[in-house]
């Protein structure tokens, strides 16, 4: 708008030039106090030849007499003419001479308000818009987060893992980094109740299980204690009876804290022989056992082959089930073993010929403390086939239970292990 104006006193200025091109200094009267009307004076470079009573309108400036002079370029000004903002232009007027033209710019002035305060109301209007959608956008892309915060002091607060994150509706394709941090703590608070719920089961398996032992060997204490009152046979029918439970407590606590272990120390990891060890794991059975037939096959091609592994443990595995397939074959019946090699893996079957495992037991046969009905009258703590699996997953081995053919129960250890070329001799 001030560019408009400018251009309108220029072709003004230009207009009264060719106007008043034989006319001498004249002074303006105050006509540009109205809109569109410009006011306009001739100006001599010399002030001696001023109109008498010199210019009241329009003032002047030695920067107009230079201009008259020709030594200065023409050039814009604002004023006051009675009251009213103008804008003034001076430029060169024939000889020794300056024309000065003067335009009412308060229009202008009052436009640029009016832009600026509409360009304010619009911007104001504008940041306000951003900062809501902003706030809006901010708060829906961290729900998630908010719901994850909230979710996890809930469960500081009530030590419930049993709380979930909702999620979004919605294809998986499509979920953001947020969503997915929030699936995946979902699947973290899974596992945590997992591992609460088997803990505490464990706890209350382990008090049960050893609260009918203890009983009996405070019984047994108490007992021993009035030996004066017992005869010899009575003192040595609970002498006996109280070794026997300090052991099954001993053996019961032993248990508990190799269920206690996730993985296998590994300073104690070395190449070991499988085939060995179940030799030796069938002859220590044999022992232990002498009223059941144990046989043993091993492979030619199995008999080389060596894995990673500790001895110990991996002995208790295989004694584990020797000792299971023995307790529940009948007398004088037999327990077979067999290892074999096949593709990247040794093979590994105990099989018994005894009531084999129900169908409804075949799930829970690796449980803690779990026991078939046909079990309960038989020793243990129910904590063997447990071990057993949780020494063949420290080893990355899968230990599995079925129905044997014919009848029976049939446990498979399948063991990674190379092929027999160039294995090394365990120890």
């Amino acid at each position: 708008m001030t560019r408009q104006l400018e251009l309108d006193l220029a072709q003004t200025a230009t207009q009264k030039i060719h106007e008043t091109r034989d006319w001498g200094p004249t002074v303006s009267d105050a006509s540009c106090r109205y809109q569109a009307v410009p006011c306009f004076q001739i100006v001599p470079a010399d002030p001696a030849k001023d109109p008498r009573g010199g210019y009241p309108v329009l003032p002047v400036s030695d920067a107009t007499r230079q201009v008259a002079a020709g030594r200065q370029a023409p050039y814009y000004r604002d004023l006051t003419v009675e009251g009213r903002s103008v804008r003034m232009y001076t430029a060169p007027h024939g000889r020794h001479e300056a024309l000065q033209v003067a335009l009412r710019s308060d229009t202008v002035e009052r436009g640029v308000r009016h832009a600026a305060w509409a360009l304010s109301a619009v911007g104001g209007a504008g940041i306000l818009l951003a900062a809501a959608l902003g706030y809006a956008v901010s708060r829906a892309g961290l729900a998630p987060v908010a719901r994850l915060t909230a979710t996890a002091e809930r469960i500081a607060a009530t030590r419930d893992p049993r709380h979930r994150i909702a999620l979004p509706a919605g294809p998986s394709a499509r979920e953001d980094e947020l969503t997915r941090l929030a699936a995946t703590f979902n699947t973290m608070l899974g596992a945590l109740e997992q591992s609460v719920t088997a803990q505490r089961r464990l706890v209350a398996d382990a008090s049960h299980e050893l609260r009918t032992p203890l009983t009996a060997l405070r019984t047994n204490a108490e007992l021993l204690a009035r030996a004066d009152r017992l005869t010899d046979a009575q003192r040595d029918r609970a002498s006996a009876a109280l070794s026997r439970q300090l052991r099954e407590v001993t053996t019961l606590v032993n248990d508990l804290i190799e269920l206690a272990r996730d993985e296998e120390p590994q300073p104690l990891v070395e190449q070991v022989r499988p085939a060995a060890l179940l030799e030796h794991a069938v002859a220590t059975a044999r022992e232990h056992w002498p009223e059941t037939t144990f046989t043993l096959r091993v492979a030619p091609e199995a008999a080389p082959v060596t894995v990673p592994g500790v001895p110990s443990r991996l002995t208790r595995l295989l004694s584990n089930l020797l000792d299971n397939a023995a307790k529940f074959s009948p007398p004088g019946g037999p327990v077979e073993a067999q290892l074999s090699h096949s593709s990247a893996e040794l093979n590994l079957t105990v099989r018994d010929h005894g009531p084999g495992i129900a169908a409804e037991d075949l799930p829970h046969v690796f449980d803690r403390f779990y026991r078939a009905h046909a079990a309960r009258a038989l020793p243990g703590s129910g904590l063997g086939l447990a071990m057993a699996r949780q020494i063949a997953q420290a080893h990355t081995a899968d230990l599995t239970a079925e129905q044997a053919p014919g009848g029976g129960a049939l446990f498979r250890l399948r063991i990674p292990a190379p092929p027999p070329e160039g294995t090394h001799r365990g120890r």
